[in-house]
């Protein structure tokens, strides 16, 4: 296969380090060059040949932000962001691929964009709002402009973020005012890097948007954090903190967020260990190694459309204008065909975000438990991994040479609340948590073990790691993830049990052995744990107490770990809600 790296490359923690760019992925990122449906607008009949209600779909959303102007480069003008586009909706064309177009304000005024993008098919093309804010936006709201450019990526000024929630609902009707003047009818997608929840629901009540969206999960990359959120695909957000999928139907804004860029589900979560950022590994098609490699391109969509997905999958494929068609040409047609081919055998759905969300909203009330699952890693790699994500929690499981460990653990509560609901940053980053109860990125260090949450055992009075052969994973039963894993290092299978509320792990063996789970971490980490008894570990994180249990099996703390989880009868059942 095209362009693959060296093995060397594949393994997560330090070594990901060399993947690293000078540049961001997303909104600062540097161009490449330097380093209840409206009338007006039925863009939510565009399905592909599968029919909605085919279950457990693979989704493909095309997405294209529109921005007007490149600041950091003389060499990206407004005409080569322009024909950018022309040639992002020729290559959709020429494919019958339908997507959307996200329109940032600077770009909605431009009478080129107006031109071309309302001669686009209404049958294959939504145009929305991309939720970014210019200067002639702010302006326009009788607000003081505060940037260093006309387009300002800082969270302090091109965000809803930088503004007090008043200033936030002027904003947003003066956009929406001048989108209905131009096109007719109101955008019912609204996409960002992040957009706080009194925006997001102001939006809803007023002006009935379907769908949102969201970047995918990241460290510190453009300034921007959100970590430890509903990984992938989509969840409806809490009323207080649109980063925190909501429990229940009267707590959560009813526009559900999808997670945008495709992230690499083996290596994204890793990169850039022990740095102030994380690097991008994504279904963007300027990085090479990610959406602009042809090898790793049919991986994803391998591992995505062949994967247990539990009730759908999804991604979101495009580029924002800013990277320029000479930097994105080569992934997109690559990525394109692609998408058709899959789309005519009938293993991915091509549709609108508005099409997306309304599907979302039509068949779940609340969000429902999915995953998103590799069984085989590109070539030269045996890492394997499930992310597993329901309303209440998130978990990531890595297998790595043999070995499993529970990578990631976050808890859900509707309760918590983001600081930017109602307050507004005076920084230029941003930053959006969940509940940690694992965290293998945040909680580890260069040169020392990664942390986790590691399955070992006590085998002729010698501590070891479980290893094992490739599990198998199936998510036939409803609500449910099954994984079975066959063992090597004693006789016997490890079957879990994931549903939206536990995570039930049993060992069926023949033979009396002693297991458990030990949670380790780097030395000097800052950790959420304030008491583990037998039975309970109480955590606080920014403020917020917290607490996971266990229904069968125990907690102790025995030396040199931060907690162990032991078997009851050879099971151990946590509770991940409250």
């Amino acid at each position: 296969m095209k362009h693959f790296m060296k093995p060397f490359f594949l393994q997560t923690g330090l070594a990901m380090l060399l993947l690293l760019s000078p540049g961001r992925s997303n909104a600062s990122r540097l161009p490449l060059s330097a380093v209840s449906k409206s009338p007006l607008s039925d863009t939510s009949k565009v399905l592909s040949d599968v029919s909605a209600e085919d279950n457990k779909p693979k989704i493909v959303n095309i997405v294209n932000f529109i921005r007007l102007l490149e600041p950091r480069d003389a060499k990206i003008t407004e005409d080569v962001l322009y024909q950018t586009v022309v040639k992002q909706v020729a290559l959709m064309d020429k494919y019958n691929l339908p997507g959307t177009f996200l329109l940032q304000y600077d770009a909605l005024m431009d009478p080129r964009y107006q031109k071309l993008l309302k001669g686009l098919s209404k049958k294959n093309y939504e145009i929305g709002a991309w939720w970014e804010l210019p200067q002639p936006l702010i302006e326009k709201a009788g607000l003081k402009w505060r940037g260093r450019y006309a387009w300002d990526w800082h969270a302090d000024v091109g965000f809803s973020t930088g503004y007090t929630p008043a200033e936030r609902e002027k904003i947003v009707d003066v956009y929406m005012a001048d989108f209905k003047k131009i096109f007719g009818y109101y955008p019912k997608s609204v996409g960002s890097w992040f957009i706080d929840a009194h925006t997001l629901n102001y939006m809803y009540e007023k002006y009935k948007i379907v769908a949102s969206s969201n970047c995918k999960d990241q460290y510190g990359t453009d300034g921007y954090t959100l970590w430890g959120g509903y990984w992938n695909q989509a969840y409806y957000p809490s009323k207080i903190n649109s980063y925190m999928p909501a429990q229940h139907a009267e707590k959560q804004i009813p526009v559900p967020i999808f997670r945008m860029l495709g992230s690499d589900p083996v290596r994204q979560y890793d990169t850039g260990l022990g740095t102030s950022r994380q690097g991008v590994i994504t279904l963007e098609p300027v990085y090479e190694f990610g959406g602009g490699d042809e090898g790793w391109i049919k991986w994803f969509f391998q591992e995505f459309t062949n994967g247990e997905s539990m009730e759908f999958n999804y991604t979101q494929a495009g580029q924002e204008n800013s990277f320029t068609w000479d930097a994105m040409a080569k992934g997109l047609e690559i990525q394109m065909p692609l998408i058709a081919k899959l789309r005519a055998e009938k293993k991915v759905r091509v549709e609108t975000m508005e099409a997306s969300g309304r599907w979302f909203s039509k068949k779940y009330k609340v969000t429902p438990a999915t995953s998103f699952t590799v069984n085989k890693d590109i070539e030269g790699s045996d890492l394997k991994t499930v992310w597993f994500n329901s309303r209440f929690y998130r978990v990531n499981l890595l297998w790595e040479k043999g070995t499993l460990r529970f990578r990631d653990i976050h808890l859900f509560d509707e309760d918590f609340p983001s600081q930017y609901t109602t307050g507004v940053t005076t920084t230029n980053e941003c930053s959006f948590f969940t509940l940690p109860v694992v965290d293998g990125y945040i909680w580890s260090k260069p040169n020392q073990p990664l942390a986790g949450l590691r399955f070992k055992a006590v085998v002729n009075g010698k501590e070891l790691l479980l290893e094992g052969d490739d599990p198998v994973i199936s998510d036939k039963l409803k609500g449910k993830l099954t994984i079975s894993w066959p063992l090597t290092s004693i006789a016997g299978t490890l079957e879990m049990e994931l549903n939206e509320q536990k995570v039930s792990i049993r060992l069926k063996s023949a033979e009396q052995v002693s297991w458990y789970l030990d949670m380790t971490a780097a030395s000097g980490t800052a950790l959420p744990f304030k008491t583990i008894s037998e039975k309970k570990i109480d955590c606080e994180f920014e403020n917020m107490r917290y607490s996971w249990s266990a229904i069968s099996g125990s907690f102790s703390k025995p030396q040199g770990t931060i907690f162990r989880i032991s078997p009851e009868n050879n099971q151990m059942i946590l509770n991940m809600s409250k």
